[in-house]
């Protein structure tokens, strides 16, 4: 049994429903290594989930920047500040090791201060601020960890990873789905922001011909207002943010899912998630989803191509649903996952005993096994 202390994000609480893939995984890996017998303290933003181990590291409930220059100056010291006095504290706690899931600078920055390892998970392409406190990581018991091929590859002109280890889910959250609903839809889930391609996968049903079912929090008010509403309708319809239940039967219900992200995604949760719902997926062949996808479960566009999209989603109707399920136990598996991390804390720590696996097989081995990737269709 080992004391892990995980650092999250601020942006947002780690709560259900979760603004985005981070804080689902960050929730999940608290709870997966709790139930393997570690000690874990999560520490987190106000009003996220009561969880035991739960410390609270500021008030405020959410401190993302909201667009003047005066709010935006405030959520960067509250942030600021509040990863600095944490980082200050870590030195005088008992932890074996501390896990860093955070976007900030600052964790990474001061892992030399610490009389613990820690290990810093990369859940991004390098940006200015975290790349720069990267560059400067002098630690000399620190692990990077990529949580994708295509995120370490990114990453390797300013420090190499030393570890990839792909981000998993809950199978048992998401359960297969063997037929989908008798009356045919598509799927398309995710935050409502212009970077996430909502109005490419709209315009791809379409072209399809079948009607788009749409869930998820509108985080960008002018994108929703001026390109999204005037194509909502009756083969186009916003069901809201839905709670997992919800999300998770409306997943399965789909003939596929319509995956448009207008970046590299570092790994691609919703991916994982419609698989293990038995759902096939037509997606634009951007960052990990071509790892995480084979022929078998899924279809790759053109990026940015709504006709290219169409196609493959025309193709991906007739892929095998419990292949899909398959695929998902393979490759996204959150078991795999925690195999990966613990391993690494044992060979960090010098406690192989108290972890499950022996590293070398669990999470480098993961992001490798693609044997039959899918085409694009275009």
């Amino acid at each position: 049994m080992l004391r892990i202390g995980i650092i999250a994000h601020l942006k947002y609480p780690i709560a259900e429903p979760f603004a985005g893939g981070l804080e689902m995984h960050t929730h999940l890996l608290v709870r997966k290594l709790r139930e393997r017998g570690h000690q874990v303290t999560l520490f987190a933003s106000a009003r996220s989930q009561p969880l035991a181990g739960l410390e609270a590291i500021c008030a405020a409930t959410a401190i993302a920047a909201v667009g003047t220059a005066e709010a935006n100056d405030v959520a960067f010291f509250q942030e600021h500040h509040a990863y600095l006095s944490l980082m200050t504290r870590l030195r005088r706690l008992d932890f074996d090791i501390v896990h860093n899931n955070s976007l900030h600078y600052l964790p990474v920055t001061m892992a030399d201060t610490l009389p613990m390892p820690m290990v810093t998970t990369l859940h991004t392409p390098p940006f200015c601020w975290l790349e720069s406190g990267v560059r400067m990581l002098d630690a000399p018991n620190h692990a990077l960890v990529g949580v994708s091929q295509s995120v370490s590859s990114q990453w390797h002109d300013v420090r190499a990873v030393d570890a990839v280890i792909m981000n998993g889910i809950d199978l048992t959250r998401f359960a297969f789905c063997a037929k989908p609903d008798p009356e045919p839809y598509l799927v398309w889930y995710g935050r409502i922001v212009p970077e996430k391609g909502l109005h490419l996968a709209m315009e791809a049903a379409r072209l399809v011909g079948l009607p788009l079912k749409i869930a998820g929090p509108v985080h960008d008010q002018d994108y929703y207002r001026d390109q999204i509403m005037p194509a909502l309708g009756s083969q186009a319809v916003h069901v809201g943010h839905l709670d997992h239940i919800s999300l998770a039967a409306l997943i399965g219900g789909a003939r596929a899912f319509l995956c448009t992200p207008m970046w590299d995604e570092p790994y691609g949760l919703v991916v994982a998630e419609a698989l293990a719902c038995g759902v096939p997926v037509a997606a634009f062949a951007r960052g990990a989803i071509p790892e995480i996808l084979d022929a078998s479960s899924g279809q790759l566009a053109l990026p940015d191509d709504p006709a290219s999209l169409a196609e493959a989603a025309n193709a991906a109707l007739s892929l095998d649903r419990r292949a899909c399920r398959q695929r998902a136990e393979v490759v996204c598996d959150v078991a795999h996952m925690i195999d990966g991390y613990e391993a690494l804390y044992g060979q960090l720590t010098g406690n192989q005993s108290d972890c499950h696996s022996e590293w070398g097989g669990a999470g480098r081995a993961r992001a490798h096994r693609f044997p039959s990737r899918p085409s694009v269709h275009g």
